[in-house]
């Protein structure tokens, strides 16, 4: 990122003036770098460019200095989404319409280019995937391999890695499931190695360090996944837990898991939802997940139902019986109201409220 241009977007722009803008030139202008190579210090260079790495300022500048990226999305009929500097284009269309929405992401990328060029920044050709998602008939009615973007040719992929989730183009989660599975048990037949010299608190922190982390991470996005993927996920857990307290292969499980106060797979997906949710009535979550969330009460013509007095949200319909139900507008809503009508108190804070959850959880 240019310092002299983002400094005139911040102040043209988003209206950054003054001392606000003084602090930020501060903060970038006058830093100085050198390499030290076989010993010997190359000279002195002034940066003119970036973020200090690892600084909590750098991924927000880094937004502000891109923004109008998604103007030009916008204006080409495409949709986006970015964390730092990774971005995700996409767009719905009917299987019968592909062509015409390949001209409109061409279209779109090239426009996205010639802006990076002149704001001395470059996509990456070379690590862009692209993906088709729908149901398996959809999918056999395309018959794009790939697209032609800028310099390189991007084949159609089968899965493709977004912010370390494998996606796989029915989202049926398999790969990351697969994926999943292989890193887990290779950190626990590490930690397996050394259990000997480990005290049973120590072991339990590691697990949650290299397992609980791992199959909790994006874990709302599993939610009505198969039975099958779902029980190669808790015999992670149960690996674990024995790793854990030293249970043997053949012992029932069920009793070490709730001595270890450990929710069971299903229950941690579902628990991880229900919090999401809390956040997005409660204001503490980003809007395009807390437009899904819509109180019955809200609605017209729905305010005198007894549902409306609840604090239930509306369950909207789909149209495919699969993926549908796993969409968050449907599942967020459809876990929040299996609740208990004391977890909808809208006055209870987030930690009385996920305390109160793991305990209902526990039990169901």
């Amino acid at each position: 990122m240019d310092h002299h241009i983002l400094l005139s977007r911040l102040e043209k722009t988003f209206g950054i003036k003054e001392v606000a803008l003084s602090w930020i030139r501060s903060f970038l202008t006058t830093r100085t770098q050198q390499v030290c190579f076989g010993g010997v210090l190359s000279a002195i260079s002034q940066i003119t460019c970036g973020v200090p790495q690892g600084s909590v300022l750098g991924p927000l500048l880094y937004l502000l200095y891109t923004a109008e990226l998604f103007q030009i999305i916008a204006e080409d009929g495409l949709n986006a989404h970015s964390y730092a500097d990774d971005t995700q284009v996409y767009i719905s269309s009917r299987a019968d319409s592909a062509l015409i929405v390949v001209q409109r992401f061409t279209r779109c990328v090239q426009r996205i280019d010639d802006w990076m060029t002149c704001n001395r920044l470059k996509m990456n050709a070379d690590k862009t995937q692209l993906i088709w998602v729908g149901t398996r008939q959809q999918l056999a009615k395309v018959k794009i391999d790939g697209i032609q973007m800028i310099a390189a040719y991007v084949s159609v992929s089968n899965t493709v890695s977004n912010l370390g989730v494998q996606l796989d183009d029915q989202l049926t989660m398999n790969n990351h499931v697969s994926a999943l599975c292989r890193s887990c048990f290779f950190q626990l037949r590490q930690l397996w190695t050394v259990r000997r010299s480990l005290t049973t608190e120590v072991t339990k922190t590691l697990v949650h360090a290299f397992i609980s982390s791992r199959l909790d991470y994006c874990n709302s996005l599993l939610f009505d996944i198969g039975e099958g993927l779902l029980n190669k996920l808790q015999h992670i857990q149960n690996s674990a837990a024995r790793l854990v307290t030293g249970t043997r292969k053949f012992e029932h499980i069920t009793p070490v898991l709730c001595a270890l106060h450990w929710l069971p797979i299903r229950q941690r997906i579902r628990f991880k939802i229900a919090t999401i949710v809390y956040k997005c009535l409660h204001g503490l979550a980003p809007s395009y997940l807390a437009d899904d969330c819509i109180l019955i009460s809200s609605m017209i013509g729905r305010r005198q139902l007894r549902s409306a007095s609840s604090q239930l949200l509306f369950i909207p319909r789909t149209r495919t019986a699969n993926i549908g139900p796993r969409a968050f507008g449907v599942s967020g809503p459809t876990v929040w109201n299996s609740l208990p009508a004391a977890l909808h108190d809208p006055g209870l804070s987030i930690g009385a409220f996920r305390k109160r959850l793991k305990t209902y959880r526990f039990c169901v």
